[in-house]
């Protein structure tokens, strides 16, 4: 038992260790039910990597897709949860966020400052039985930062890389539509500078966009709405052990400015850290291309090293590494910046354009390009299994690069010349050279390109399959006719970009039942919750679709709170959960 005591102690009902979407949406949860609340984020910023994300949420059966007229049913996502997740398939966490995800987005809109707005992403398997072409993802609504007031300098900026001199873009707004098309169209062109103007003013006042959008805009309006209610959030305040009392959880030592304090919860500590995408000798352990030497390269914050995952296995809990991919993959390419750092950037769209192939060190396709990035990835280290690197190479034309851009290259106007000099890029006049440059086999390579374009004219890709899924086409070009995920590729001079594996949040983590009790055994440890990336996800280690890492995360947060507060029996069945909620 830990007896260190300070003059600052401090005494709560909930202790939340971590400020992204699991921990601040435990925290407004309890607080609704008259808890008393406090939140400790070890890093500077509060939003955790919720204020990266994409801001989208996997929902079956949400309000909004009710209103706008899309039938779905809960058979439907049950059976597609049991293809999806396979012998991961568990019944009981299924059911509880299945029963709970729509009142959970009912219950924020109603109770908070967080709004939604409706999508058209279809499931990322939607031929799948069960899966769906529209309907089940919703995505936070866009946010004016300056609500924060003084507390925006305490919002994560969103992941620099993906943005424009720090502007946001959602995958399928006006923006970025305006932004690829300034050069092709007077009303885009104006547009763009209108936009322009707009953000460098708010550059000058503010040292960041204050319009915001994705995960950074979910991030604000949890935040907001936190604050709203008299939650502290301490930001650079990080956990450094739990207490505990005779077999029960009943607080932690925090540490601020070098001094500890000891923080008592008398209902609860809930462990929300991020996952353990950054700790070193677990993800040696769990990723199959780091055990047999390979890179990896994750673009979440570099705070989520695991530290719920340790805090839990000290007084007891299990984290257990048994998911067939034990995190959210993403590939992803090293930017290379000022004195010698680097960024990273997730490949969320230039894969899905006409025109664009990945190819390994080998030199051949080995997947559907134009597929979720989890699943890419998932190929990408299957392909790379007898090999100490894992990476794939896009591949490109001329053309095709100023049409779309490639990775962190952006399309025309903007020049290449700092890319190509840096070393990001490479080019080459034929496949030949750019081969050799690169480091890709040349004659497989040539072999590759002829083969893609004997059919891509016409639209086709006989090898994999690009295009033939309302997935695959809703992230390519709409315009390309007769496929918008396929086109030749074309003369000279050609570009190549070197993809590593990065994630988006692990899957494998802390055992917990439902209700967000981390388990000892099979029974919970007294006193002690993980939400978030902290808790082994409901998926188990696959991606059916757009948001369902935050979906699960927001909706299991939920639950936390209510069982914190006493609104669900310790021993709740389904049918339970269901009425209690």
């Amino acid at each position: 038992m830990t007896t260190v005591t300070r003059s600052s102690d401090l005494a709560c009902d909930v202790l939340v260790i971590g400020s992204g979407a699991g921990g601040l949406s435990t925290a407004i949860t309890a607080k609704k039910q008259g808890l008393d609340v406090i939140v400790v984020e070890k890093e500077a910023y509060f939003g955790g990597t919720t204020a990266f994300s994409g801001g989208v949420l996997w929902i079956p059966g949400n309000r909004h897709a009710k209103d706008a007229g899309i039938q779905d049913t809960r058979e439907a996502a049950v059976q597609y949860m049991r293809g999806e997740t396979g012998a991961m398939y568990d019944e009981a966490a299924v059911d509880a966020f299945l029963d709970n995800g729509p009142r959970m987005i009912d219950f924020f809109e109603r109770e908070t400052s967080v709004r939604f707005l409706p999508t058209l992403y279809p499931d990322y398997h939607p031929d799948a039985p069960g899966g769906v072409d529209v309907g089940r993802s919703v995505v936070a609504k866009p946010f004016d930062a300056r609500e924060l007031g003084k507390d925006i300098a305490r919002l994560r900026p969103p992941l620099k890389t993906i943005t424009f001199i720090g502007m946001m873009f959602n995958s399928s707004s006006a923006d970025l539509k305006h932004f690829f098309n300034a050069t092709k169209s007077l009303a885009s062109a104006w547009y763009v500078a209108k936009r322009l103007a707009s953000h460098l003013k708010e550059l000058a006042l503010y040292r960041r966009g204050v319009q915001i959008t994705s995960g950074n805009a979910l991030a604000a309006r949890l935040a907001k709405s936190a604050l709203d209610l008299g939650i502290p959030i301490h930001t650079r305040t990080g956990a450094k052990e739990l207490i505990t009392v005779k077999g029960r959880v009943s607080g932690a030592i925090v540490m601020a400015d070098g001094r500890e304090t000891r923080i008592t919860a008398r209902r609860g500590v809930v462990l929300a850290c991020g996952g353990f995408s950054h700790d070193v000798a677990r993800i040696a352990k769990a990723y199959p291309h780091v055990r047999r030497g390979g890179e990896h390269v994750s673009p979440v914050p570099a705070g989520n090293t695991g530290d719920g995952a340790r805090m839990a296995e000290r007084v007891g809990g299990r984290v257990d590494i048994r998911y067939p991919q034990p995190a959210a993959w993403m590939p992803v390419s090293r930017v290379p910046l000022k004195d010698g750092q680097y960024g990273v950037f997730p490949h969320l769209l230039d894969r899905y354009k006409p025109g664009v192939i990945g190819v390994t060190r080998g030199g051949v396709r080995f997947t559907n390009e134009s597929n979720s990035y989890h699943d890419v990835g998932a190929a990408m280290i299957e392909a790379c299994r007898h090999e100490k690197e894992t990476a794939m190479w896009l591949v490109c034309d001329h053309a095709t690069i100023r049409k779309y851009g490639l990775g962190f290259a952006k399309p025309a106007p903007m020049p290449l010349g700092s890319h190509l000099k840096s070393g990001y890029l490479i080019k080459g006049r034929t496949l030949a050279e750019l081969a050799q440059r690169a480091g890709i086999d040349a004659v497989a390579l040539e072999e590759t390109v002829r083969a893609y374009n004997r059919d891509a004219a016409q639209g086709n890709d006989t090898a994999f399959g690009r295009g033939t899924t309302s997935f695959n086409r809703y992230l390519g070009d709409a315009a390309h006719k007769p496929n918008p995920c396929v086109a030749p590729i074309g003369n000279g001079p050609y570009y190549a970009l070197k993809v590593v594996m990065g994630d988006l949040g692990t899957f494998d983590g802390i055992a917990t039942n439902p209700h967000g009790q981390v388990l000892e055994g099979s029974e919970p440890i007294p006193g002690l919750y993980a939400v978030g990336n902290d808790r082994a996800s409901v998926m188990g280690g696959n991606y059916p679709g757009a948001g369902i890492t935050l979906g699960p995360i927001m909706t299991f947060g939920y639950l936390t709170g209510l069982h914190l507060a006493g609104r669900i029996d310790a021993r709740a069945s389904t049918s339970e959960l269901r009425s209690a909620a």
